[in-house]
């Protein structure tokens, strides 16, 4: 008998395999939470802790989910580290009359976060609402920052598409009515749109995306903090210049990988980052908002032979 004991008992199937090593363990994803300035910080961690840190910044309306399938792609050679916001994903979800739901805390409290972890120095990966949140980042500790990769992060003017003017209307008039005409972003229909506009091939895209989205989205009092950060936005504005200047003076190696087809952040932000970044290396995809969703494997080799290339091993 397979398994049988000296003693004539079966020995537990595990003996079988107990000293098999995983194919790549270093690949595994762990899933923590840590305390940062009073405030429970989500995070996905992967990787060997010693090697090059990559941070990966979420955008709106998602959390460190969007990074499921990048970090394993990632984790062999490279520490990555990805948080959720505050009021996103995993991470707490504090009382907004007592907690600032801005970009520069969450710029804050993810320089904690990562304080904490000994990640001295990192590439950003930023996307939507990850790109205020990490060059604010960058403009706390310049130093740290190894390398930028930008998936439809905005930083210029030109990458501000028509779809933002309900928005600027409320920057620049935050009554009632014009909050109230935001809530059309957090519906379902918005959600989805997100993911599938300007996709070529939407099966290529898990409906799990915005299904999972919108069930955080649609928890009580989410929809007033969202609405808070739409209006907060409007301070991201006003650092453009002061971002500009951080990639002039600082020339971080820059692989841009943007969906071309996207409606909110249309390709001519990309091709603005050019003008301060004029050795970044720009890649326009064949995919809308959320690209890592529909170019993960294409999005994964760039940014691996990227790394390997321009981000300095420890």
């Amino acid at each position: 008998m397979v398994g049988a004991a000296a003693g004539g008992g079966s020995a537990p199937a595990m003996s079988q395999t107990a000293h098999v090593r995983p194919v790549n363990s270093a690949a595994v994803t762990h899933y923590r939470t840590i305390k940062v300035k009073g405030t429970d910080i989500f995070y996905r961690e992967a990787g060997p802790v010693d090697a090059p840190v990559v941070v990966l910044l979420h955008g709106f309306p998602t959390s460190s989910f969007m990074f499921r399938n990048l970090i394993p792609a990632l984790s062999d050679k490279y520490r990555v580290i990805a948080p959720d916001y505050p009021g996103f994903g995993q991470s707490a979800v504090p009382d907004r009359k007592n907690f600032s739901y801005s970009f520069a805390n969450f710029a804050e409290l993810t320089d904690g976060l990562l304080t904490q972890l000994g990640a001295k120095r990192y590439a950003l990966y930023v996307q939507d609402y990850g790109a205020p949140v990490g060059y604010r980042l960058a403009l706390l500790h310049p130093e740290k920052v190894t390398a930028l990769v930008v998936q439809n992060g905005n930083a210029y003017n030109e990458g501000l598409s028509p779809f933002w003017d309900p928005i600027k209307a409320y920057w620049a008039d935050g009554s009632k009515a014009n909050r109230e005409a935001l809530r059309a972003g957090l519906t379902l229909e918005a959600t989805k749109f997100q993911y599938l506009d300007g996709v070529a091939d939407p099966t290529r895209v898990s409906p799990d995306t915005w299904v999972h989205d919108q069930a955080l989205l649609d928890q009580p009092g989410k929809d007033e903090i969202m609405l808070d950060l739409f209006k907060d936005y409007a301070t991201n504005i006003t650092l453009y210049p002061l971002f500009h200047n951080f990639f002039r003076t600082y020339q971080p190696p820059t692989l841009i990988t943007w969906g071309a087809n996207d409606k909110i952040f249309p390709a001519a932000g990309a091709q603005a980052y050019l003008k301060d970044l004029p050795g970044a290396e720009l890649h326009l995809l064949d995919a809308g908002h959320f690209a890592l969703e529909d170019k993960g494997d294409e999005i994964a080799g760039l940014m691996r032979d990227f790394l390997d290339r321009k981000a300095p091993r420890n």
